[in-house]
């Protein structure tokens, strides 16, 4: 809940912070919520707070009683009446972390796949059913009805293309889509099978943030503060998988990372692949205190 100090008149202004706690677990993304995942865990900035990021971490400790890690400033979102019923403007100031899932010992908060809130981003089985049966027929009947029927086609057929050609980065674009168009609940629909809704604005700051990290994992190693200590080849790449929501070639990964240098052996192996034993790996932090990791496009699996 968003709160004030004092109430000043129509030009009230409120500032919170919300924070997009990310984890990957069993090779599936996942992200604090709190009031039954209706809601990101968010809290008002307080002048006694030394900076942003230290009165993040400290109610978000305060609120889950979840360490972080990894922070990073995602987005401010200023819109008016973003927040209904609110009576003020409120302007909330996002952040991105990076995390290992525990468990919250707090109140309501829990995590939740991702995917759950956006069942059409995960590619990794193929083309989720519900873009055929239920996006793209809901679509093109709101392309074709609107004054603007040439641009409202393009807009779908960028975000959502029916054959080929997807974009794994446009998850807001899409979610923006879905809400302009009245299919999603926070913009009037009431589609069950288009994921679970959140309070407020807080799904679109989820698919910012969810972009944003879907973005970054091709230019900075930040992947690596979502793994434990020592881990094999196939639980990176599942990692990496699980965010872009698309398959990667397995051979073409390894040679990547391997050029990266990113990488060294631990000396031990693991036994978890339920096969041969496999080597088991650390990040080298020093490489990237170094030099700068030079990016690549994911080497995306075409079968």
């Amino acid at each position: 809940m968003v709160e004030r100090e004092a109430a000043q008149g129509d030009n009230d202004v409120a500032a919170d912070l919300i924070a997009v706690l990310v984890a990957v677990t069993g090779a599936e993304p996942r992200v604090l919520t709190i009031q039954n995942a209706s809601a990101l865990p968010s809290g008002a900035f307080q002048m006694v707070h030394r900076s942003l990021q230290s009165g993040l971490r400290a109610w978000v400790e305060r609120q889950t009683h979840h360490p972080l890690g990894y922070v990073e400033q995602l987005y401010t979102f200023a819109d008016r009446d973003r927040v209904r019923g609110a009576g003020f403007h409120v302007i909330s100031i996002s952040y991105l972390g990076l995390t290992r899932e525990a468990d919250p010992a707090a109140g309501d908060a829990g995590w939740r796949n991702w995917y759950d809130f956006f069942p059409w981003e995960d590619h990794r089985a193929g083309v989720p059913e519900v873009i055929g049966k239920v996006i793209l027929p809901r679509l093109e009947e709101w392309a074709s009805a609107g004054p603007d029927r040439r641009g409202r086609q393009q807009r779908v057929v960028i975000t959502f293309p029916a054959a080929g050609g997807w974009n794994e980065e446009l998850v807001l674009q899409r979610y923006e889509l879905l809400y302009e168009a009245g299919l999603v609940a926070e913009g009037g629909g009431g589609e069950a099978a288009l994921g679970q809704s959140m309070v407020s604005d807080h799904r679109r700051i989820l698919a910012t943030a969810i972009a944003r990290l879907r973005a970054k994992i091709k230019y900075r190693p930040v992947v690596f503060e979502l793994m434990p200590p020592s881990f094999t080849l196939l639980q990176l790449q599942r990692t990496v998988e699980a965010i872009a929501g698309r398959l990667l070639h397995k051979q073409n990964f390894r040679r990547l990372i391997e050029a990266q240098e990113l990488i060294e052996e631990t000396g031990e192996t693991s036994l978890e692949t339920g096969g041969r034993p496999a080597k088991l790996f650390r990040f080298r932090r020093d490489v990237v205190a170094e030099r700068a990791v030079m990016g690549s496009k994911l080497p995306l699996s075409r079968s």
